[in-house]
């Protein structure tokens, strides 16, 4: 991993460390901040760097390798497998409606209509897209 590439990762989050670690390198690759081929680091140097178990960052790359996204050569470490933009555009939805599906659930079965769900999601798209380019500019 690059040395400008950092994990922040926060003990005081609702989501275990694993999944920030998951989350965060997920990101990286479908976002082309780490490209194909390029050497990420190994379990016990993560480990060391952000602070965590090894098996933390052992169950994280064992997920990131499950997704096809990262892959592992026995004595040389861990390396970004290459990714389609197709692929990454597939990965991302998958990502999205995993997130929204209990978001959503629990909407409707706490009685939002549809339009309401739809309205709800489109203000907090709206606002992120402005936060996002507020941030870009800022820069």
């Amino acid at each position: 991993m690059p040395h400008n590439f950092l994990l922040h990762l926060s003990e005081l989050s609702a989501e275990p460390l694993q999944g920030q670690i998951v989350r965060q390198i997920r990101a990286a690759i479908l976002t082309g901040a780490l490209s194909d081929g390029e050497v990420i680091p190994s379990i016990r140097a993560l480990a060391r760097d952000v602070k965590v178990s090894v098996i933390t960052v052992q169950r994280a790359y064992a997920a990131l390798e499950a997704e096809g996204i990262i892959r592992s050569r026995r004595g040389k470490g861990f390396y970004v497998k290459s990714v389609s933009a197709p692929d990454r555009q597939r990965l991302s939805l998958e990502r999205l409606e995993e997130g929204l599906t209990p978001v959503i659930q629990a909407a409707v079965a706490e009685g939002l209509s549809s339009t309401a769900i739809r309205r709800a999601f489109i203000r907090i798209l709206e606002t992120t897209k402005r936060v996002k380019q507020m941030s870009s500019v800022a820069r």
